[in-house]
Formats: structure tokens, C-alpha cells, sequence
């Protein structure tokens, strides 16, 4: 299973599953949130009643299926809990990419 670097997948370790006819099953091995620590905050976004997560992640991130980054960083698994009105949301770097200090 080959996935782009940009999907949320890219760095998953895969495994296989032999059924006891001998087929064997690839599949994804279970992906964890990072830890909110390897994210470097660029700025934090107040969610507006009209707001969705694609169309904050295409402004911020530049493409709308980034929203997954923005997930991540906030630490959420459903992606509709980041657009409750009123919520204060972070805008990151790319996980593990440190920001310049004082930049």
C-alpha cells in the first residue's frame, strides 16, 4: 500500500494477515494522534458559524484535504468537533517541523 506523502496514511507501517486458506490481507496498522508537542503553532483561528474545516484548511494550508493536519494538531479524531462555533483552533507547521525562534 502505497499512499502520497501528504496523506495522513504516508508514514502507517502496514502488516499482513494469513486466513487459514492461505490468502493473505495487507492492511494498516492503527494510527495514533501525534503529540501535541511536535506541532509548532503559527496562529490560532476563531471558528465563525459559516466556517468548515476544508475551507480553513485551503485558506490556512492551502489545499482543503490538509484538513486532517489541522486534527492532528489539535488534537480531535472527528473532524466536526473543530467547527463548533466560537472555538479556538490552531494553525500549525507540518508535524515535527520546528518554527524559527522569535521569526
Amino acid at each position: 500500500m502505497a499512499f502520497q506523502l501528504t496523506s495522513r496514511y504516508s508514514s502507517t507501517e502496514t502488516a499482513s494477515f494469513e486466513t487459514p486458506d492461505g490468502k493473505t490481507i495487507r492492511y494498516l496498522r492503527r494510527r495514533f494522534l501525534p503529540a501535541v508537542e511536535r506541532f509548532t503553532l503559527l496562529q490560532e483561528h476563531e471558528v465563525s458559524q459559516a466556517d468548515r474545516l476544508d475551507n480553513i484548511s485551503a485558506r490556512y494550508l492551502g489545499d482543503a484535504e490538509q484538513f486532517w493536519r489541522i486534527c492532528d494538531a489539535n488534537p480531535v479524531m472527528i473532524p466536526e468537533e473543530l467547527e463548533e462555533p466560537g472555538r479556538r483552533i490552531r494553525i500549525t507547521l507540518p508535524e515535527g517541523i520546528p518554527g524559527i525562534p522569535n521569526a
